[in-house]
């Protein structure tokens, strides 16, 4: 048998000569084409009808560039639309240039206005007024300036009034001398000082006088040691001459190159979604820099904390807005919380405080959870709390529906610039005897400042965070997950595109679908030696059950105005039965903080087309204001959300007692006509 020896031809061998040299090339490029490789599959894994149905699925908002701000704070309208605001956005140079920004975004097209913004809102607080208007009050007076760059001595001048006939108004630049040190300081802002305080003796007649007293912020003339201070010193007025020299003063301890907190304002302005503007309202008592504010049950506001015009974390003194007379009062008691902390509106009328804060404050003063009454000041402590030490930069949120009043802690971090983190939630049902928290499944990670959102659902979206303070050393984290209260389990959804921490934060839209901003990190690299830029972008999430098909339409519903305990109809298109409905506060939304959103179960019946809804009658559960109703297939697709207003209970109405807290099974039901045999039918 003769045998020939096989020659393998010229383009064969080049061919081979080839694969050679880009194996060779693959081994010395192996990790980025592995990595190119790998990317290109992640993409289109994503990106397959099957994943989105599981995990959702992230997109990013093309926002022009003339509209990207660094958003802080984020408020849904009930126009749909919603409002970005920035102020100087953490950026001491738009300050120093008072460069203020507000922009006004539409989801539905896509559009963008530029809002004149009247001071600086930065860490401002701001929450949903009864008639659909946003309150914001407090901001930025001063950056804060650390100890080596404070380049003027300075700090707290106490200015006294003992004139029971006349308030004194100082304007910024008023000059202090001291009686002793002989040194001169100047006023950074003006300064309202109220008349003395006379009150007169029945039996006897005498009459007293008390001094008031303000506060104002106050700098040396010139740069230098030698303009520091010693002791407290008496401070006279230069620009006032006779009695009024007599009777205004100031008064001041030490003022030096000390470390300068921020330090807030006490503007207040009313944000009107019909005409797009700010308007303003009068100021707070105090100033607020991180302040809570949190709507009652008859539509007033509580406002709470914050860093008052001298950096100091307010004492206790807490206040009402009163969204008539567009005036504040003081509550006649103090109760004191750290900065930005969560108080959120529970039944009769309480204070739910979570623990969670975002700030500013001692780490062993205002930290303990409780409920708070605001008439007798009485605060109960709810024990229970694990890692009680890392509780700032945490998330709160009610958990749906808000009947069930069980409230959820996510995360947090240590107290300041602390390293500790933590991936603990808790769970605490105040309907219980004695309420006291309880771990529920651990986060996707150690983490602090995740944002959470309740969805329409009754299921809870949270999403990213950072290992350390503002991302310190690369630690934010590309995760989300969806918990489901009912089933007390939680499954990991598809990763956020953008690290997210520090000044970041997350809104439901009424079509379903979610709207994460901002984000502030330390540093840009994982050494911390380059400086972070602000993250501009805002994302949008479709939760899996956008994916799922057909949902739900309500048709012609028009604006309704419905009250406590009254009905309202609907007419709904959809083959499918109706679950539930369900009644969601718009949120709004800065620094870990969102009390604002509540999402509450409504009582339905349906005849054919038409679904009538009836709302609870405690005002405690549904505070005044404008709300999104959803209709929720039995897939857990929701409609998209139609408005509704709810008006300032009458005083009947709030002293009725409703049976609102039932059990979250029973919660909600409605009856309808479709059966489940229709429904398989459907989907055969």
């Amino acid at each position: 048998m003769n045998y020939r020896r096989y020659r393998p031809s010229r383009r064969t061998r080049r061919m081979a000569v080839g694969s050679a040299v880009g194996l060779v090339l693959a081994g010395m490029n192996g990790p980025a084409i592995w990595g190119y490789a790998s990317e290109q599959y992640h993409d289109y894994k994503i990106n397959q009808p099957e994943y989105k149905a599981q995990n959702g699925h992230w997109s990013v908002v093309d926002v022009p560039e003339e509209y990207r701000i660094n958003t802080i704070h984020a408020a849904l309208l009930h126009t749909g639309k919603v409002l970005l605001v920035a102020g100087s956005g953490n950026n001491a140079a738009n300050f120093a240039a008072k460069s203020f920004r507000t922009v006004l975004w539409d989801p539905v097209r896509n559009t963008y206005k530029n809002i004149p913004t009247p001071k600086d809102l930065f860490c401002a607080g701001h929450t949903q007024l009864p008639d659909g208007k946003l309150l914001v009050a407090g901001g930025t007076q001063r950056y804060e300036k650390l100890g080596g760059d404070v380049t003027k001595a300075g700090g707290l001048m106490v200015v006294h009034n003992e004139n029971p006939d006349k308030p004194m108004t100082l304007p910024a630049g008023t000059r202090f001398t001291g009686k002793k040190n002989g040194k001169t300081f100047e006023s950074k802002d003006p300064v309202l000082v109220p008349r003395a305080k006379k009150t007169q003796d029945e039996e006897s007649r005498k009459v007293t006088v008390s001094v008031s007293t303000a506060r104002v912020y106050v700098e040396a003339l010139e740069q230098g040691p030698e303009h520091e201070t010693g002791l407290t010193d008496n401070y006279t007025v230069e620009s006032l001459k006779g009695k009024d020299a007599q009777n205004i003063y100031g008064i001041a301890n030490k003022l030096s190159f000390d470390k300068k907190d921020f330090q807030g304002i006490k503007d207040s302005f009313e944000f009107d979604p019909e005409t797009e503007r700010y308007i303003t309202v009068d100021p707070m008592n105090e100033a607020r820099w991180y302040p809570t504010l949190t709507t009652l049950q008859d539509g007033k506001v509580l406002s709470v904390s914050g860093l008052d015009e001298i950096g100091q974390v307010v004492p206790g003194k807490n206040e009402i807005y009163d969204p008539k007379t567009k005036k504040w009062s003081y509550l006649p008691k103090e109760k004191f919380f750290p900065t930005y902390p969560a108080l959120f509106l529970t039944d009769k009328g309480r204070i739910f405080y979570t623990g969670s804060n975002a700030g500013y404050g001692p780490d062993d003063k205002g930290r303990v959870p409780g409920l708070w009454d605001l008439e007798s000041n009485d605060f109960t402590e709810v024990p229970g709390m694990s890692d009680p030490d890392v509780l700032e930069t945490s998330m709160s949120v009610l958990l749906p529906p808000a009947q069930d009043q069980r409230y959820m802690v996510l995360g947090g971090g240590g107290v300041g610039e602390d390293k500790k983190a933590t991936a603990k939630t808790r769970i605490v049902d105040l309907h219980d005897a004695k309420p006291r928290f309880r771990d529920g499944p651990d986060l996707y990670a150690e983490a602090r400042y995740p944002s959470s959102v309740i969805l329409p659902d009754d299921t809870v979206l949270t999403t990213n965070g950072s290992g350390d303070y503002r991302g310190r050393s690369d630690s934010n984290v590309l995760k989300a997950e969806i918990f489901d209260p009912k089933s007390n389990k939680r499954h990991g959804v598809a990763d956020p595109l953008v690290g997210r921490n520090y000044h970041s934060g997350a809104l439901l839209l009424p079509d379903g679908r979610v709207m994460t901003f901002g984000s502030d990190s330390l540093f840009g690299d994982a050494d911390n030696s380059k400086p972070a830029t602000f993250q501009q972008q805002i994302d949008l999430y479709t939760p899996p059950y956008l994916h799922k098909g057909p949902r739900p339409k309500i048709e012609d519903a028009g604006r309704k105005t419905v009250k406590l305990g009254e009905k309202a109809t609907y007419r709904v298109a959809h083959s499918r039965p109706v679950a539930k409905v369900r009644l969601i506060r718009p949120g709004s939304f800065t620094h870990v903080t969102n009390i604002e959103q509540r999402s509450i179960a409504l009582d339905f019946e349906r005849k054919g087309d038409d679904i009538t809804v009836t709302l609870p009658k405690d005002p405690s559960l549904v505070p005044p204001g404008w709300y999104m109703v959803n209709v929720i297939d039995d897939r857990g697709m929701p409609s998209t959300a139609v408005w509704l207003k709810v008006p300032v209970a009458a005083p009947a109405e709030k002293d009725a007692k409703a049976d609102d807290n039932e059990d979250s099974e029973d919660s909600g039901e409605g009856t309808d006509e479709e059966s489940a045999e229709e429904s398989e039918e459907d989907e055969e």
